[in-house]
């Protein structure tokens, strides 16, 4: 049930006064955040709950992901030098364009409206992004993809390694050489890349989650980790006075939403794949169980149960919200683009009266060909200011 979605984000800020602010993660080590204080059951109940575990050491990679960039920002207008050579067979200038444009390719082919956002970016953040999204999608594929089954952790394992050896300069193939280059010139960490493994890991020995604070550690995993390897390629505005951590936080949250979209969106995919992704405590809570998801009836009760979850992944778009208009100009179509689409799956889903067991909630062609220009839109002005320019 994992998923490759760049900018991908997340959001911790303080307690405060509304429900949204609830989520948030402070800008101190000690108030971390999350949605996962909140537990929603039946009717969507919010019960506050002590920090999580899951919180902090997620929160520990965001900082250092966020320390990484304000020292590259401290080295002085650092130009990335995109002609220095890679080590190994892969040191051609020729040959790591290919590598590049064949990831370019896979980009074009399996995330259409987000590779045409690229376009706006700078040709440099473009094609590293695509070398991100690429990786991203060869990891997903180990647990997701045709080939599945026959995935062991031991391939897990290997498959680290080489992570491993990319980073250090010794690339085994050409999309591992884009990487191996892009990961040399930005100020990218091996952790969330890592984490995303421990991600698949998951997946083959872990079908069920007993509580919110599990769940939103899967979803930092295979989604949330996105995020915090994308914002040091798609860059701050230089303008914007908002603190490096809580950008991470935005991008962490906007991944954590995206996954949490999927596993409603998936209901019923997963019950027949024996998969629960739902939190165990808040299904009891609300008067469910496994059996009710294997037998796929829409009842009261769990319209009520799906209307607290779907309010809680709003929660974390609305968080994500905030750092988007943080981003490089040029690098903010494509994330405002994904957060409008995915939000509108929600909207699907509310629109099939929850009935996500023998449903698909998706967005069609005409909505999403309409979210492309409302997305450029936002990015340009933001919501606010395209708001008061539509009403003139």
């Amino acid at each position: 049930m994992s998923s490759v979605v760049l900018w991908v984000n997340c959001g911790p800020k303080e307690n405060a006064k509304s429900m949204v602010d609830i989520c948030s993660i402070g800008r101190t080590q000690r108030s971390v955040k999350v949605c996962s204080r909140i537990k929603f059951g039946s009717g969507g109940a919010v019960v506050a709950e002590s920090l999580r575990s899951s919180e902090e050491r997620v929160y520990e990679v965001v900082l250092k992901q966020a320390a990484l960039v304000r020292e590259e920002k401290r080295g002085a207008n650092i130009e990335f030098d995109l002609e220095k050579t890679i080590e190994g067979d892969f040191s051609n200038g020729d040959l790591l364009n290919l590598a590049y444009d064949r990831c370019g390719e896979v980009c074009a082919e399996y995330a259409k409206t987000f590779y045409l956002g690229t376009q706006l970016m700078t040709e440099e953040r473009r094609k590293a992004i695509w070398a991100i999204y690429v990786w991203c999608r060869r990891t997903d594929e180990l647990v997701d993809g045709p080939n599945a089954s026959h995935i062991t952790p031991k391939a897990l394992d290997r498959w680290e390694q080489r992570l491993s050896d990319v980073f250090e300069g010794r690339p085994y193939d050409l999309y591992d050489a884009a990487l191996s280059h892009t990961v040399s010139k930005y100020p990218v960490d091996i952790q969330p890349f890592k984490d995303m493994i421990e991600g698949m890991r998951m997946d083959l020995r872990k079908s069920r989650y007993n509580n919110f604070d599990e769940l939103y550690l899967y979803c930092y995993y295979v989604a949330g980790t996105v995020g915090l390897m994308s914002v040091p390629v798609m860059g701050i505005a230089p303008q914007s006075k908002a603190s490096t951590e809580t950008i991470y936080n935005a991008a962490l949250a906007l991944g954590i939403a995206n996954q949490l979209t999927n596993i409603l969106r998936d209901v019923g995919e997963d019950g027949r794949r024996g998969r629960v992704y739902l939190p165990q405590d808040e299904l009891a809570q609300a008067g469910l169980s496994d059996d009710d998801i294997m037998r796929g009836r829409v009842t009261e009760k769990w319209r009520n149960f799906m209307k607290g979850q779907i309010k809680r992944a709003r929660m974390f778009f609305d968080e994500a919200e905030k750092g988007v208009a943080e981003l490089s100009s040029a690098s903010r179509w494509p994330v405002w683009a994904s957060l409008l689409l995915y939000r509108q799956i929600l909207d699907s889903i509310e629109a099939n009266d929850y009935d996500n067991f023998t449903k698909r909630a998706y967005v069609g062609k005409v909505n999403k060909l309409l979210s492309l220009p409302a997305a450029y839109g936002i990015a340009l002005l933001g919501p606010q200011n395209l708001t008061k320019f539509l009403m003139r």
